[in-house]
């Protein structure tokens, strides 16, 4: 098993969270880093300024994969035109520090809305 940040639509009350089934639910959290609006799903950016809202889940492996191949990664790269997975310090809601995996946006900012509460949730569109 390994821990997974996740801030947008994988989130409980999110539109794919369905993704999640089979995860377990750790708790709350947040990161240091920005949230982005670039279409009907949100982007992180890793910077260290400000705060981003999720939730830590801990995942298979198998699972872990599966959910690369969801957000556009291939496996053999590592990245995808959007998105790469990178480690981040997780801070729970009940104080404790854990290390966990997140995607971060490395695909164009230039049109993207700055979502400046670092919280999908309450923001997120409906997909169409």
């Amino acid at each position: 098993m390994t821990e997974l940040f996740i801030y947008g639509t994988l989130r409980r009350g999110g539109s794919n969270h369905f993704r999640m089934e089979g995860a377990e639910f750790v708790g709350g959290g947040r990161i240091a880093g920005r949230i982005y609006k670039i279409d009907w799903y949100p982007a992180l950016v890793c910077d260290g300024a400000g705060e981003v809202k999720g939730e830590l889940y801990r995942v298979s492996e198998e699972h872990l994969l599966a959910l690369d191949v969801f957000e556009g990664i291939v496996p053999e790269e590592g990245e995808s035109c959007g998105y790469r997975r990178v480690k981040v310090e997780v801070t729970l809601d009940s104080g404790e520090k854990e290390s966990a995996w997140a995607w971060e946006w490395i695909g164009d900012l230039s049109s993207a809305l700055a979502l400046d509460k670092g919280d999908w949730l309450g923001y997120e569109p409906n997909p169409s």
